[in-house]
């Protein structure tokens, strides 16, 4: 068994060493088309002819395919291949990589155009990307490929390295195991303290409230029938305060220490959509927003519909509550077979910047008597922020150009 353990740890050393190598001179390659694309980018934004400039300027490497793209994805210039015979290069990796982080490069790809290998190296700028391209030859594979005498070494070493961390490191790594595992269960010890501070501070305001209404209809004290009426209302609207709050902090408990015992299945997000817009539909006028989608296809996710349902619900209640706006947009930015990528939008009026990375925090209120006052519970957005990331994503939320809110998530499309 420790002669396996050490093995494992050699071949997965060397292993890492013989990536790193390669990776080291995949990137010395791409810094040299990097280079060549940089100087033709300059050509092409200040406006000189880059065709010239491509036929009297010397390359890095002979047989350079050279193509202008544009943002968009549009291929506008190609010094190999027809552009009658190109589509759109938005998605290639290596473009999608230079429009995300303004370069990128790819190893190996066979180009969808002429069937050939290529590397590829791609740089982003104002209003084109520029990506050249090494066809792949026995010359350049062995230029790639890792010093094998170099892994010789590094093998001999790390059997002897090895052996002794082995030894060294395995009272440390059980040391370290034992300290996270305290610190992880500390925080969490700490946020069920805080998040019971918060659930016994927001049950006062409404018990104290049903309790004095109780106390004046039971006292005796003769009433009028609209005074008893509204005492009677204000008991029920606390009572659904509380229903509601208790409800909210089981899903949120329910996210946090049963994550496993929650079932999954295929949920289409679209039709979570459209029973947001009849519910929507039935409010009163007065609270009615109205809803617009932009979903090009159809989203398909292994997910809890109930989680999920909570995810756009929530967001609509939040700008119905608070926005002040009249409209709400639900947009599919992206969609592949590892997550979906949508915005929900308000055009209300915003909060101010500094309140935004506080929005999700649990009972965190931008205006607390207006809050309570619309029958919020506090833990709406807290909600989405737990679905969200239960579903393998992440979310964030900006205050949009024309006004309101901006909330941009992503849902896990394999999560299983």
């Amino acid at each position: 068994m420790l002669l396996a353990f050490s093995w494992a740890i050699v071949l997965c050393f060397v292993g890492f060493q013989y990536m790193r190598e390669k990776e080291y001179k995949s990137e010395f390659l791409n810094a040299q088309l990097q280079q060549y694309n940089h100087h033709l980018l300059g050509a092409v934004e200040e406006g000189l002819p880059y065709e010239e400039y491509i036929a009297t300027h010397d390359k890095p490497f002979d047989k350079l395919r050279i193509s202008i793209i544009t943002l968009s994805g549009a291929v506008v210039y190609d010094n190999t291949i027809s552009l009658d015979s190109l589509d759109n290069h938005r998605n290639r990796p290596e473009v999608a990589n230079a429009l995300a982080k303004g370069a990128g490069y790819n190893i190996g790809r066979q180009s969808a155009s002429d069937g050939r290998e290529y590397f590829y190296s791609a740089t982003r700028g104002e209003r084109v990307v520029v990506r050249t391209a090494i066809p792949y030859s026995s010359t350049l594979r062995d230029l790639l490929e890792a010093d094998w005498s170099f892994l010789v070494v590094m093998i001999s070493i790390s059997i002897a390295m090895s052996i002794l961390a082995y030894f060294t490191t395995r009272r440390l790594g059980k040391d370290i195991e034992r300290v996270n595992h305290y610190e992880a269960e500390q925080e969490k010890n700490r946020l069920k303290r805080q998040l019971t501070n918060n659930i016994n501070h927001e049950l006062k305001t409404p018990v104290a409230s049903i309790q004095v209404c109780l106390e004046t209809l039971l006292s005796g004290i003769s009433l009028g029938e609209d005074k008893r009426q509204e005492l009677i209302e204000r008991c029920y609207m606390h009572n659904e305060r509380l229903r509601r709050l208790l409800n909210d902090v089981s899903l949120i408990t329910r996210m946090e220490d049963g994550s496993a015992l929650i079932s999954k299945e295929s949920v289409i997000i679209n039709e979570i959509i459209d029973e947001v817009a009849e519910e929507l539909n039935v409010l009163p006028e007065e609270e009615r927003l109205t809803l617009h989608t932009d979903f090009s296809e159809e989203v398909i996710i292994n997910g809890n519909p109930s989680l999920i349902g909570s995810i756009f619900r929530n967001l609509t209640e939040n700008a119905i509550a608070y926005s002040e706006g009249k409209n709400i947009y639900i947009s599919l930015l992206e969609n592949n077979d590892k997550m979906c990528r949508i915005r929900f939008e308000d055009d209300g009026k915003g909060v101010e910047p500094e309140q935004l990375p506080r929005l999700f925090e649990r009972f965190y209120r931008i205006d607390k008597g207006r809050s309570r006052q619309k029958g919020g519970t506090g833990l709406g957005l807290a909600i989405v922020k737990h679905a969200v990331q239960f579903h393998g994503g992440t979310i964030s939320v900006t205050n949009r150009p024309n006004g309101g809110l901006r909330f941009d998530f992503t849902l896990g499309i394999k999560n299983k």
